[in-house]
């Protein structure tokens, strides 16, 4: 069978940092070790991705189109939604391509499966999590496909989803064929994230209040060899000129172990490559800090999402405000950049926790004022997802409903301290351009 991979927009803005596809890349290279074609789309890379995609359905001619919903909204705008030229993308496919089958996929669709499915006639299947080995069952029995791990489909009127995958052996991983999509096109792209992804792990044992990765990769962690890993960039580096990868890990070292493996094994092959993942700050040691240094980490990327000790227990991330502290001041004796990721405004927010907020980010701008090594301060508020600690206690206080529609942007911030982001995000502001600029406050 022909089939079009399709990765719909994942950011918004010409302007906005694009990551590689590596999940429509794997599915590509799956079928095609089972004897079916396939053509790629990613919008995201297109001066006008509706009139590349026109052109593919109209030139391509297939058989099936695959569509990889990433994310839902953009990480940066609270009001817009990724959902809406996703459901554009799939109806225009359906008039240019009415004889093609319509599958989707993808992270955010996962989330969402069954409302997407009834918002969208057009589809004909889904695929919940993940996909290497269900994809292909799925088109060896197109027609009536059965038993199929994931699989979401239409019977009597309604729409039905078998139970998710429960993981692939990574001892088996398949590295994507990077030749199916040019990872060139992506390596000047970019002014900060790295826009090469590279899985080392799957799954997330941590329970986090608000997090949906367990659902999506479950909480059994699968790893892959680090030298199978190193081998991967090390290709990528060789052949493509790829010099910057970002682990796409729930959590980079966790376990520490296996982390360290890599990195050991970078610098067994005298690698010189950039790489960056989100850390867990209670694995961290002096020792490891400087390790994944000398190893290349040009970022160490954390999220402990917590401003106060009331905020870490409401998110359930196990973590202290002094962990988080500890972790800052080594980091700040390297010479690499340091990022933090918080949720502004928690259930239960008062007047104490907002002062303890404001005194953390106040402690890590001082903790860095020497070395000024630290790139960012992320300052978010809590997206409400389905099936999540956050949606009900939402649900509790009343902030949301039942009839609440969380496939678009709802984010928990009711009043009181609905403008707290903001003043939080003065504070950044303001230390950050002082730091960066030498002005004393």
């Amino acid at each position: 069978m022909r089939v079009l991979f399709v990765q719909t927009p994942s950011v918004e803005g010409a302007s906005s940092e694009r990551v590689y596809p590596i999940g429509i890349v794997t599915l590509a290279g799956a079928i095609l070790d089972k004897g079916h074609e396939a053509s790629l789309l990613d919008m995201n890379l297109e001066p006008d991705g509706f009139s590349a995609l026109k052109a593919a359905l109209l030139d391509y001619s297939p058989d099936v189109v695959a569509f990889s919903l990433r994310n839902i909204d953009p990480l940066a705008n609270k009001n817009t939604s990724l959902v809406i030229p996703f459901i554009a993308a799939v109806k225009m496919a359906n008039s240019l391509a009415p004889k093609a089958k319509l599958v989707a996929g993808g992270t955010g669709f996962s989330l969402f499966a069954k409302r997407l499915m009834l918002e969208l006639p057009e589809l004909d299947y889904g695929i919940r999590g993940e996909a290497e080995e269900g994809f292909p069952a799925l088109l060896d029995s197109i027609d009536s496909p059965a038993n199929i791990a994931g699989l979401c489909y239409r019977k009597n009127g309604g729409v039905l989803l078998e139970p998710v995958s429960d993981g692939r052996d990574m001892n088996i991983y398949t590295p994507p064929q990077r030749d199916l999509l040019d990872p060139a096109r992506y390596l000047s792209i970019n002014s900060f994230v790295p826009a090469m992804g590279l899985e080392t792990k799957r799954g997330c044992p941590l329970a986090c209040s608000y997090c949906v990765y367990p659902e999506l990769q479950g909480r059994t962690q699968r790893m892959r060899n680090p030298s199978d890993v190193v081998s991967e960039m090390e290709v990528l580096h060789k052949e493509y000129g790829v010099e910057r990868f970002h682990f796409t890990d729930p959590v980079i070292n966790l376990p520490a172990e296996h982390l360290d493996g890599i990195c050991n094994e970078l610098l067994k092959r005298k690698l010189k490559i950039k790489w960056d993942g989100f850390m867990r700050e209670d694995r961290l040691t002096k020792k490891s800090v400087a390790l994944y240094e000398r190893a290349g980490c040009e970022c160490f990327s954390f999220s402990p999402d917590g401003l106060s000790e009331h905020a870490m227990r409401v998110l359930k991330k196990g973590l202290s405000i002094e962990q988080v502290i500890r972790a800052a001041e080594m980091v700040s004796e390297t010479g690499t950049l340091g990022v933090y990721h918080f949720m502004v405004h928690v259930p239960g927010e008062n007047s104490d926790t907002v002062n303890e907020s404001t005194a953390t980010l106040e402690r890590l701008y001082n903790i860095h004022a020497r070395s000024k090594n630290l790139g960012t301060l992320v300052l978010n508020n809590i997206r409400i997802l389905p099936g999540t600690d956050i949606e009900a206690e939402a649900l509790k206080d009343g902030t949301i409903t039942n009839e609440t529609d969380l496939l678009y942007p709802v984010y928990y911030n009711p009043a009181p301290y609905d403008a707290l982001r903001y003043k939080l995000e003065t504070i950044h502001t303001v230390k950050n351009l002082f730091m960066w600029h030498e002005v004393d406050q």
